[in-house]
């Protein structure tokens, strides 16, 4: 986890400036307990730890080793604030402005989806599939959000390069701040409609988790994620597979011979995209299980050209 200063000395052991109310952690933990709860939100004192180590860009032992001292004012005040936005119904990683995704911690706001577990499993498939085929030329990522899949491949793997392709300029805007925050140099991110922006350039992995929610699904979802976070990141038309259906065809013309196609999604429609696959032309096309036993992950490799 690379931090980026936001207790500065006082977690590094030296004196903290503008010392504030002389609340400790535990005061300020105690009291946001005390506001989350009123709120509604269950466990309300493990929200509270989460939340002081997501502003504090720390693990949330480190509250209990610091519990006794009094933060910096400039933190207290950033605790705060990001309590009553969760209390307002914000989700807890837009109400920290972090999310940890595998090693990293990364920015996030109401710009990019908040990234998911599951997500962590997609990237975990394609880090395998390169390892055992020693597959580390160019990965694409199509739908970048926040550069979380981009930048997890590259920090945790070997790919001379990483593309992120997103249609937002806002969500790119995120991702750029967030490579500069882990020091990806390798990932360069490009503004476009799914694989648009590659150009013809041909590439060793495609990955994506593409939206795959419906119309309907859209307004049944809960309104902490209808209300903050980006339609645009989740709803594909009316089936939940427009984009699906076009990464798969598209993917299919960019794929080196004997590289990847990886794809998250909806276990609800896992069957008929994995139908799909093979109707365009990804004959070795399966789908994995996440952790829970769901099918999510659609796994398929480039057979060779004739």
């Amino acid at each position: 986890m690379k931090t980026d200063g936001r207790l500065g000395g006082w977690l590094g052991g030296r004196a903290p400036e503008g010392q504030g109310d002389g609340a400790t952690v535990a005061d300020l933990l105690a009291s946001a307990a005390r506001t989350l709860g009123a709120a509604g939100i269950e466990d309300a004192p493990r929200e509270a730890r989460e939340l002081w180590a997501a502003v504090a860009d720390t693990s949330v032992g480190e509250a209990w080793h610091r519990r006794a001292q009094a933060p910096p004012a400039a933190f207290a005040a950033r605790y705060r604030a990001a309590v009553a936005r969760r209390t307002g119904g914000v989700p807890a990683a837009y109400a920290a402005g972090t999310a940890a995704f595998r090693q990293l911690e990364l920015l996030v706001d109401e710009r990019v989806l908040i990234p998911r577990p599951e997500t962590e499993g997609l990237v975990e498939h394609v880090l395998a599939f390169a390892r055992l085929h020693g597959r580390w030329g160019v990965a694409a990522d199509i739908g970048t959000g926040s550069g979380c899949i981009a930048l997890a491949l590259a920090t945790e793997g070997a790919f001379r390069r990483v593309i992120g392709t997103d249609i937002s300029e806002a969500a790119l805007a995120v991702a750029g701040a967030n490579a500069a925050r882990v020091g990806a140099d390798a990932v360069e991110f490009r503004a476009g409609d799914l694989l648009g922006p590659l150009g013809g350039e041909r590439v060793d992995v495609v990955v994506s988790n593409p939206p795959y929610v419906t119309a309907a699904e859209w307004d049944a979802l809960d309104p902490g994620v209808r209300g903050h976070e980006p339609r645009l990141a989740l709803v594909s038309g009316t089936d939940g597979l427009r984009h699906t259906t076009v990464v798969l065809r598209q993917a299919l013309r960019c794929v080196l011979p004997g590289g990847l196609l990886a794809l998250e999604l909806d276990c609800r429609r896992a069957g008929a995209a994995l139908a799909l696959a093979r109707a365009v032309g990804w004959t070795t096309a399966r789908v994995e299980q996440d952790l829970c036993g769901r099918p999510r992950y659609l796994l398929a490799t480039k057979e060779a050209e004739r």
